[in-house]
């Protein structure tokens, strides 16, 4: 796959990346890379690691100068010694090669859900944040990831599978209580660049049910709970590549819940749906949960929605006895710490 960031890179930061890359690959004690700013050095290290996720086993890196030198040492942090790092990387191939062996005769659009669901149906959120879980090894060896590391890992079997993407990266926010930088992917599937969010969704998702909340996203879909881009992506333009309006489950009209509510309710199932009969305001909200629990009653029946506001999705449950609350509030995770 085609390294998106280097792409993007001037001579200067490209000729690091390359020394970057070669000195990390060789598994160097340290290695003579152009001189940069310390901070464009930080930069060319986070995007060539987000290009290129089988280096999972370089945790930072120091340097060293001479005065009026062109060059710096770098000398890398390896999380592992030599021998423990060449396990790690056989059992990082093996692994992907296996899992997208299984995916290989899917059509595109296959593929892509095939890593999605995967991931959200095997990976835990890591609230204690291991060094590991912001590398592939914590989701792919461990079942365990924060969003950096589950990026990677949706970004490794993207690429492995012959889907283009880039794993996108969105800035704090400490003035609206976001405290730490968010990553996630964009791909391109069918020709069309679309936001694909796993940890979102994983963070949403219960078992035995996949949320498909930001799946194939355009960039304003996206934007409603994401804070703007701290890297360029290409654009995701407006359209109708998300999950829900895809598999039919995005209704405009009060009718079109009422018949699928009914359905969920004869086959003691939940419905899982979108709303795009404009805003999701209060009183729309209302005239919905006023639908579901007549719906719910006509069987003896109560309802329980857990609603991810900001993308107007609700997950309507049916139960016999009258819950705490008729109305959750879901919040899918505002990301990790990142470097």
């Amino acid at each position: 796959m085609e390294a998106y960031y280097r792409q993007h890179m001037d001579k200067d930061r490209q000729s690091v990346y390359h020394a970057m890359k070669t000195g990390f690959t060789a598994l160097s004690p340290s290695f003579p890379v152009l001189r940069l700013e310390s901070a464009a050095l930080n930069d060319v290290f986070f995007q060539l690691r987000l290009d290129c996720p089988e280096i999972f086993y370089v945790s930072g890196f120091s340097y060293r100068f001479y005065r009026d030198a062109d060059h710096v040492e770098l000398m890398p942090q390896y999380l592992f010694d030599k021998g423990k790092i060449r396990d790690h990387q056989q059992a990082m191939a093996a692994r992907v090669a296996k899992l997208c062996r299984a995916a290989q005769t899917m059509h595109e659009g296959e593929r892509e859900q095939y890593v999605h669901d995967f991931l959200c149906e095997n990976v835990r959120y890591d609230k204690l944040k291991k060094p590991y879980s912001h590398e592939i090894i914590g989701p792919l060896g461990q079942g365990v990831g924060v969003c950096e590391g589950i990026a990677k890992a949706a970004k490794i079997l993207l690429d492995n599978l012959g889907i283009w993407n880039a794993i996108a990266v969105s800035d704090a926010a400490p003035d609206k209580g976001i405290r730490y930088r968010h990553a996630w992917n964009v791909v391109r599937v069918g020709g069309v660049f679309r936001h694909l969010d796993v940890t979102f969704d994983l963070s949403l998702s219960q078992k035995g049910l996949v949320r498909h909340d930001y799946y194939n996203l355009s960039d304003q879909q996206i934007l409603r709970d994401h804070q703007p881009l701290l890297y360029p992506m290409p654009p995701c333009p407006a359209g109708d590549g998300s999950y829900y309006r895809q598999k039919k489950l995005s209704f405009t009209k009060l009718e079109e819940v009422e018949n699928r509510a009914r359905q969920a309710v004869r086959k003691k199932k939940p419905l899982l749906f979108q709303w795009r009969g404009g805003y999701l305001t209060r009183e729309v909200l209302g005239e919905l949960m006023a639908l579901l629990e007549r719906v719910a009653g006509e069987k003896g029946r109560h309802v329980q929605v857990s609603l991810n506001w900001p993308q107007a999705v609700l997950l309507a449950d049916f139960p016999e006895a009258p819950p705490a609350q008729a109305v959750v509030a879901q919040e899918a995770n505002e990301g990790e710490l990142l470097p």
